[in-house]
């Protein structure tokens, strides 16, 4: 089977409103509980602090690897921070849940609901940039480009 260059296809409104409704409960539903959590409120952000953080690192490394694939410059620096903040993440998480004194259930509670929210950012985030490279003119067409002035130096304006 050929590795080929596949053109970018539109999103189904379905795929895009799906993503985004999942993303919504994730972040409400851990707002949720943890609004009702019989925690410190500083447990509280912690846990919020630490979905934040999921989210935005889970984006951040959808976009890179997707950059890469795309053949955009990436750094190796930027791509590996995006794994370990991922990564951080989830361990944050997990020694949080671990060490914390909830019921087995609501732990899983908090571990799915970040899952979902992290895959359900990753999925509107690739939304988002398909449906902007299909709107997008293609590479192949010339776009026309306006010209530009620059003043000139030593140059001296009036009115």
């Amino acid at each position: 089977m050929a590795n080929q260059a596949s053109s970018p296809s539109k999103p189904t409104a379905a795929f895009v409103g799906a993503s985004w409704a999942v993303l919504v409960i994730g972040f409400v539903s851990f707002a949720v509980g943890l609004w009702n959590a019989t925690m410190t409120r500083s447990e509280k952000g912690f846990y919020a602090a630490v979905l934040v953080l999921g989210v935005f690192a889970a984006v951040s490394l959808q976009k890179s690897v997707r950059d890469r694939a795309d053949g955009l410059p990436v750094s190796a620096l930027y791509l590996g921070l995006s794994w370990s903040v991922v990564a951080l993440a989830v361990l944050m998480l997990v020694v949080g849940l671990w060490n914390s004194d909830m019921a087995l259930s609501e732990k899983g509670f908090y571990g799915l609901a970040f899952a979902m929210t992290l895959f359900a950012g990753v999925a509107v985030q690739k939304n988002v940039r398909d449906t902007l490279q299909f709107r997008a003119p293609s590479r192949h067409e010339s776009v026309p480009v306006p010209p530009q002035t620059y003043p000139v130096p030593g140059a001296h304006f009036t009115n």
